[in-house]
């Protein structure tokens, strides 16, 4: 969680409604001073893997993330500062359950074991683990019983997320809770002398009310690190490994217009300038006078090398009587690809795919380290590729949030439109159509989707929200229209608030804004006769429908 002071000084600077934009001024990256510290994060399957890591950075603090199973020597061989143990969807007391090499418990390095990371802390230390005779889901109430160190400066009682059916029945020796819940009596444990610490919930998560300073005295107060590292490391580090994996060959780069891709190509265009070959794919799933926009920017503003393909009967032909949206995921992904694969064979030397991949896309499609996650959906530039594609993948920045990412682009020197850009899927509204994808169906929701967009804007909530959009479904109202009846299609709003697309909250738009969307869209649009507003937050649900 945010600083609350820093927030306010924010606030008072620039107010309430610039704040995204104050805090990408506020952190403009810095040159790293000294040697580079780490902190290694185990990775054991959990969603909020990579959340931990964005968590440590904010703190100004590299952090890696590593297979669970990674040996402790070469753990020694990094010099880590610190070793986080992630969260994970396994029970320690289960066969094969993942535990890391027992080593790293004596190395001297200090450990903050998460959740799962906890109970495999007190399992392979002598404790007991065992099935929680009263689970806990959700929000609960945290009393700190010691605040000396991990919980320094934090209020007595404090509102944290907790996602774990087990709980720790007998602690390891050396080891005695520092807090606890109404459920658990161990809900973080200590062992102060070799500094080894666990936590069963998730500070990392933003319902996790001072999470950040949690993990902050972690690294500060238990790691002594020094804070020294800059996203402007990020970029240095980018360019060198790019140049070095491409060489002289030349890269083939899927750009769509939005952050992502928009970064990558411009990062690559700095490692490499004339070797990219931008391509911008029109594959009739995109808004309304998108393709016309991103060349004005990109060929006309910024100079990319940039070429153009329209292939929308392509990609309709092949979405032709498909409903199931992991198939229409892959279809797309593969068509995609077929089209770069096309596009590369008429410029020598081009061995590479760049694309703009983000980690909350690899976590929700397939563990990022081989762990035990689950597959939430299948995104069409990770699990949607095919296993026989000709080119080598680049994807610089497939270990980053949206905000980080944001903050390389203004570094970069790209315009706000594209900064402040909304984030759209790479299937497009192909998943925004419940159903079958048709044109007579896109033509209706690019219709809808523009006066969404155009109200949000006027009401100047456009860059204040993570996304607001509108679903076709696959079901028909009855409405009243001129004194006759109608029989059309249903569309639903929806409008969330995030940090990083991980957890997401509805927003209570005002009824009015909802009001005049509404009226626009059934006035405006034909074929639409009811609009619903979606009121569910991520998780349980995923902020795209499909």
């Amino acid at each position: 969680m945010e600083n609350p002071e820093k927030k306010n000084i924010i606030k008072k600077k620039y107010g309430r409604k610039n704040i995204n934009k104050a805090r990408l001024v506020k952190l403009k990256p810095e040159k790293p001073a000294g040697k580079r510290e780490v902190v290694l994060i185990l990775d054991f399957g959990s969603q909020y893997t990579q959340l931990i890591a964005r968590r440590v950075r904010e703190n100004r603090v590299f952090s890696q993330i590593v297979p669970y199973s990674i040996k402790a020597q070469d753990i020694a061989a990094i010099a880590p500062k610190g070793i986080i143990l992630s969260g994970g969807p396994a029970s320690v007391y289960e066969k094969k359950s993942p535990l890391p090499d027992p080593g790293i418990l004596k190395l001297g390095i200090p450990i903050l074991g998460v959740c799962y990371g906890m109970q495999a802390i007190t399992l392979m230390l002598g404790g007991k683990v065992k099935v929680s005779p009263r689970r806990e889901y959700g929000k609960a109430e945290l009393f700190i019983d010691d605040s000396s160190d991990l919980f320094y400066r934090l209020p007595g009682n404090i509102t944290c997320w907790a996602s774990h059916g087990d709980q720790a029945i007998k602690m390891p020796a050396g080891f005695r809770s520092i807090a606890h819940s109404l459920n658990t009596t161990a809900s973080a444990i200590a062992d102060k002398r070799r500094k080894i610490y666990g936590v069963q919930f998730h500070p990392e998560v933003a319902h996790t009310s001072r999470g950040s300073e949690i993990l902050g005295n972690f690294l500060f107060k238990i790691c002594g690190c020094a804070a020294r590292w800059r996203i402007s490391s990020f970029v240095g580090e980018a360019i060198e490994k790019i140049k070095k994996s491409v060489g002289k060959n030349r890269v083939i780069c899927g750009l769509s217009g939005g952050v992502d891709s928009s970064v990558t190509a411009m990062l690559i265009h700095r490692a490499i300038g004339k070797n990219l070959r931008c391509v911008f794919i029109d594959n009739g799933l995109l808004r309304k006078d998108e393709g016309d926009q991103v060349k004005k920017v990109f060929k006309d503003a910024l100079h990319l090398n940039l070429g153009y393909v329209e292939a929308q009967e392509r990609f309709l032909k092949r979405l032709a009587g498909i409903s199931d949206p992991e198939q229409k995921r892959k279809i797309i992904g593969d068509e995609f690809i077929r089209l770069f694969e096309e596009e590369a064979r008429k410029f020598k030397g081009v061995e590479f795919l760049a694309q703009g991949t983000l980690y909350p896309d690899v976590i929700e499609s397939v563990s990022a380290f081989g762990g035990p996650s689950a597959v939430i959906k299948t995104h069409h530039n990770v699990g949607g590729l095919p296993i026989d594609m000709k080119l080598k993948l680049i994807e610089p920045l497939r270990e980053l949030f949206k905000d980080e990412v944001r903050l390389i682009g203004k570094e970069l020197g790209l315009p706000e439109g594209i900064l402040y850009r909304q984030p759209f899927p790479g299937p497009g509204l192909a998943i925004r159509i419940i159903g079958e994808v048709t044109k007579e169906a896109l033509a209706v929701l690019r219709e809808v989707d523009r006066r969404v967009l155009e109200e949000m804007r006027k009401a100047g909530l456009y860059e204040q929200v993570w996304q607001s959009f509108a679903v076709l479904l696959p079901i028909k109202s009855v409405g009243v229209m001129g004194d006759k009846r109608t029989y059309e299609n249903v569309v639903a709003l929806r409008c969330v608030s995030s940090s990083d697309g991980m957890t997401a909250d509805w927003v209570k738009l005002p009824h009015e804004l909802l009001e005049t969307i509404s009226n626009r869209i059934i006035n405006e649009v034909k074929g639409v006769n009811r609009v619903v507003y979606d009121i569910s937050s991520k998780p349980p649900a995923t902020i795209e429908w499909e």
